[in-house]
């Protein structure tokens, strides 16, 4: 820890954290450890195995493994959490995110005031813990579905992270700086190392929970969905165990009493200065050389110059609230792109939440690879690499990282399927007949949806865009079967998915039209519905916790998400048999729909039909942008604590880290205004839907039949057979003798 250090210009710790995840350099006085106070204990801690490491260290170290396991993992699933839990927009769950993001970051101030004005910091420690761990559980209980409403939900979910920010912000700047107090002055070198291994500590927590939590979200299944009450409660244990640990040795702990809090006395002066100057803006009074000295009335000398030194640092904070804007958009932007892209790697399966462990492991890498390799070649090739020239090129890689972001981010748009605008719909025609079919939609001009006519069991690879005249209307097509025509109406609404399933009918053919509104699939899941062809209700089982009830005679189930993987046996029930499917891969953020048929000798089988194509850009392609920010994070954040740290003056260090912390929260809450009240919403245009919808896409049938179609007074045949096809829903027409036919579902 760099105030923990005694040489003015600190050496760069290879294993020390950035400060995107963690600000170890806090507002508590710890720059110099105290001398040993009355309230230490007379004897020597315990050592370890002989060193001269205390033993009471160890305590600390797990207390902040586990709570940065916590911590991290519980804010690795909390952005899709928002969006398919609560089923918030994704501008609300990254403004929600980053609003959370921003207030852990501004309640260590609080925290380092009870710790330094009142309870010091083993009190504050476990006080906070405390408030802490009752956050979890109240986290972990807002993701229990028979725990009332949304509504309920939502109260739940946001007193818990506002507990949980109370809790992780308070004990941010006491525990590592109560680790520094535990060693006598006499051992400055391993106090150093210690720090080495608690920076280890935090990225191996960060790490490993990143990992774990989706796999405990995505791979478990509770009350049908994905588990996020189990995604929570792991880390709420995991606080609980952090604190019990760091209880165990308070016996072995060095505990220095409150010492003042100097955060307070800064803020003091530079109001009275500010007060002071305007106060006194008359020519009447002689001029001061620096706006602070306007608090020399008041304020001994030194605090008033050591301000002053404080000030000219501040001034190189300016920028630091973009970084952190443009650095802490992994766990929600990058998060979401991740939902849409193919988390297949072949030997191993990312689950799009995952992908955010790619930080902190490059993290452990770059940190050692940039201090003992990259640095020392660039010095031997004779380049002055200054601390200011090392943020510059840390910046410029983190913007980067955000081109290469907003590249995939375009691409991923143009083979990503739009969604229908207002008064459009997408249609998709579905042939269950035993033969060809042709579809018409009638109007003005008869256009054809397709030029060519439906096979038997044709699967048809895209949605069909039709334009509506009304945000509600009536669509009249004809279906020429053999030498029948059926002319069918079926009622739609703007912006749907529907999808018209055409089914034999005795000697002839009806049809039904389905809407397919739920066919939007989430964090890459998949999303499944079956049709039933057989006369009998069919029960299939899809996974432990996702089965279907499939009633008789084309019978169509609801949509239901499942896990990405192979299905070569799906058990499923009739009340006379029991039978299996074979339905193979269901791949990322896909859409299937099963028929399930009996017309050969085998039994029953599954047709399968792709709705919506799998995501086809691999995750793989986030490794560049993540690679790209991370190693300008480390020569960033890294750099410029080091550099800010050796500007400042001795008292004003701790003060000078509050500051550190504060640009992160200000960098969080430009991303929520960002995000909230940006108002670009990501729709297609016109001009810009072709280059949304893949290449052999459709064209759109925009002739829809605006209704009345005839005049009431209209006696032309055309004009009869619709008449008759409003009252009684479809007429089947053979050389020219008209008979109704049985009603549809619309």
């Amino acid at each position: 820890m760099v105030e923990e250090r005694e040489s003015e210009e600190p050496t760069m710790n290879p294993f020390q954290k950035n400060e995107s995840k963690e600000t170890l350099f806090l507002p508590v006085s710890t720059e110099e450890v105290p001398p040993q106070s009355s309230n230490f204990p007379k004897k020597p801690s315990p050592k370890i195995c002989g060193s001269n490491y205390p033993l009471s260290i160890v305590f600390i170290v797990v207390n902040e493994f586990c709570e940065r396991f916590s911590y991290y993992g519980m804010k690795a699933v909390l952005t899709l959490y928002f969006l398919y839990y609560l089923h918030w927009s994704e501008d609300t769950s990254t403004s929600v995110y980053h609003a959370f993001s921003s207030l852990c970051y501004f309640t260590p101030i609080l925290g380092a005031a009870i710790a330094d004005s009142w309870l010091g910091k083993f009190k504050t420690i476990i006080c906070l813990s405390l408030v802490y761990v009752l956050g979890h559980v109240i986290k972990s209980m807002s993701a229990l579905p028979i725990l009332g409403g949304q509504n309920l939900h939502i109260v739940l979910s946001m007193v818990g992270l506002s507990l949980i920010a109370l809790g992780t912000g308070g004990i941010k700047p006491c525990v590592a700086a109560f680790g520094g107090d535990q060693f006598e002055e006499k051992h400055a070198e391993e106090r150093t190392r210690y720090f080495s291994v608690f920076y280890l500590a935090i990225n191996a927590g960060s790490l490993i929970s990143t990992f774990v939590t989706p796999m405990l979200r995505g791979d478990v299944q509770c009350f049908g969905k994905d588990c996020y009450a189990l995604a929570f409660g792991v880390p709420g244990l995991l606080m609980l165990i952090a604190l019990v640990v760091f209880a165990m040795g308070s016996k072995l702990y060095r505990k220095p009493p409150p010492e003042g809090n100097i955060l307070n006395q800064v803020v003091k002066c530079i109001w009275f200065a500010i007060s002071s100057r305007f106060k006194n803006h008359s020519g009447d009074n002689p001029k001061r050389e620096h706006w602070v000295d306007w608090a020399a009335e008041k304020y001994p000398k030194q605090l008033i110059m050591d301000v002053k030194a404080l000030t000219r640092v501040l001034f190189l904070y300016i920028p630091l609230p973009m970084f952190w804007a443009l650095l802490d958009q992994q766990g929600s932007r990058w998060t979401l792109q991740a939902t849409r892209m193919n988390g297949n790697l072949g030997f191993f399966v990312l689950q799009p939440d995952q992908i955010q462990v790619l930080n902190p492991f490059l993290i452990v890498i770059f940190i050692p690879l940039f201090d003992l390799v990259i640095y020392r070649l660039v010095s031997k090739c004779g380049i002055n690499f200054t601390s200011l020239r090392k943020m510059a090129v840390g910046m410029i890689l983190a913007c980067l990282g955000f081109a290469v972001a907003a590249a995939i981010e375009i691409k991923i748009n143009e083979i990503a399927t739009c969604q229908p605008d207002s008064q459009e719909i997408f249609l998709q025609v579905l042939n269950l007949a035993d033969d060809e079919v042709k579809v018409t939609v009638l109007g003005d001009e008869n256009n054809n949806l397709l030029a060519e006519s439906i096979k038997s069991f044709q699967n048809m690879p895209h949605y069909s865009k039709l334009h509506l005249k009304t945000k509600r209307q009536n669509f009249y097509f004809q279906l020429k079967y053999h030498n029948v025509s059926v002319y069918t109406e079926h009622s739609v609404e703007e912006k749907m998915w529907y999808t018209l399933i055409i089914r034999e009918d005795g000697e002839s053919i009806s049809s039904m039209m389905v809407k397919d509104e739920e066919n939007k699939t989430t964090d890459g899941m998949i999303a499944t519905r079956f049709v039933n062809t057989l006369h009998e209700e069919v029960n299939v089982s899809l996974g432990t916790d996702a089965s279907f009830i499939v009633g008789e005679d084309y019978g169509v189930s609801a949509y239901r998400t499942v896990q990405r993987g192979e299905y070569p046996v799906v058990h499923c029930r009739t009340k006379n048999e029991d039978f299996s499917l074979n339905l193979g891969l269901l791949d990322f953020g896909a859409t299937y729909l099963f028929v399930i048929t009996n017309r050969t000798s085998q039994g029953p089988q599954a047709w399968k039909m792709e709705y919506i194509p799998a995501n086809k850009m691999s995750v793989a392609w986030q490794l560049p942008q993540y690679a790209l920010v991370t190693a300008g994070e480390v020569m960033f954040s890294v750099t410029g604590l080091e550099f800010s740290y050796s500007q400042a003056p001795s008292s004003m260090k701790s003060v000078l880290q509050a500051a550190w912390l504060l640009t992160i929260a200000f960098g969080n809450i430009i991303v929520l205004i960002v995000a909230q009240f940006s108002g670009l919403a990501q729709v297609c245009t016109k001009k810009s839907r072709s280059t949304c919808l893949p290449k052999d896409f459709p064209p759109s049938s925009s002739a829809a039949l605006p209704p009345p179609l005839c005049s009431p007074h209209s006696h032309s045949a055309l004009c009869l057979k619709h008449r008759l096809c409003q009252e009684n829903r479809q007429i089947s027409c053979n050389n020219g003798h008209h008979r109704p036919m049985s009603g549809e579902a619309n």
